[in-house]
């Protein structure tokens, strides 16, 4: 099978997972490519995410690597054998691989919880909120740039209707304005329309909580369709990374707690979103 030419952060992770179930065995690249009769390279690769592997393949890996997660090898095959074309893929060479690979983690996502200290959460943002964000790039998007993007972000927001969303907010995100006083309202505004579905949870934390230290950095926790497929997402200046380790995801459930014990109740974030409201 011919390498691929893109490598996907699902695919990526797909050899990731396959990797962890051989190491687990105990068993060398080497060791394991003999037993099953393939060549070193032909396993590498696999678990590098450059070439595809068959749903009967992972479950020979699975069988041989004595692998008895049901649940897992059928969540590993799945994603092995996903032939659809996501819609995102239409937006490749238009904007940076990784915001496919985020709307991929957002499609696959069974609830996703996202934290942000100093932004709106982008599927929560209105098209001017948007637009006002990327204009502000460094260094400047083309006009044909700036549209696609826009366009983009607002189509990942279908994902909302497929899952549960969790969105922690700061509350120097609400107040924070990237255009002008009519802009900051109407964000607000939709914010508290999306709170009202039944799949949408938005906790706001306060200015005036205590304790809130180290807790800076935004970040996406994706839940899998079984737990050892969670996925988080760190974003920075420098571009975001997905993580997949077990100690990884621990430390960024716990994150996430402080999070959340740090909010309001979902009726006090309202309200505290309404006077910010009424003070626009």
């Amino acid at each position: 099978m011919a390498s691929r030419a893109v490598i996907t952060a699902r695919q990526e992770r797909l050899g990731a997972e396959l990797r962890k179930l051989r190491e687990r065995a105990g068993l060398t690249l080497r060791h394991a490519a003999r037993a099953l009769g393939i060549s070193e390279s032909k396993l590498s690769s696999t678990e590098a995410g450059r070439v595809g592997v068959s749903a009967e393949r992972v479950r020979h890996l699975a069988n041989q690597y004595a692998c008895d997660d049901a649940a897992l090898v059928d969540a590993l095959v799945a994603m092995a054998t996903e032939r659809g074309r996501g819609w995102w893929e239409d937006y490749r060479g238009r904007v940076p691989s990784g915001y496919l690979d985020l709307a991929e983690l957002e499609n696959h996502a069974t609830h996703l919880s996202n934290f942000e200290c100093v932004h709106i959460p982008g599927l929560l943002q209105t098209e001017e909120q948007v637009r006002a964000i990327f204009g502000a790039s460094v260094p400047k998007l083309s006009k044909e740039e700036l549209e696609v993007r826009v366009e983009f972000r607002l189509r990942r927001q279908e994902a909302l209707e497929g899952m549960r969303y969790l969105a922690l907010i700061h509350e120097a995100g609400l107040r924070i304005r990237v255009a002008d006083r009519k802009v900051a309202r109407e964000q607000l505004l939709q914010i508290l329309e999306r709170s009202e579905l039944p799949q949408v949870t938005v906790l706001v934390v306060p200015f005036d909580v205590d304790g809130f230290a180290g807790v800076v950095d935004p970040m996406v926790y994706a839940r899998g369709s079984v737990p050892q497929l969670d996925t988080v997402l760190v974003d920075s200046q420098h571009g975001g990374a997905f993580l997949g380790a077990e100690a990884q995801l621990g430390r960024y459930r716990e994150v996430l707690r402080k999070v959340e014990t740090a909010a309001l109740g979902a009726v006090e974030s309202r309200e505290l979103i309404q006077r910010l409201v009424q003070e626009l």
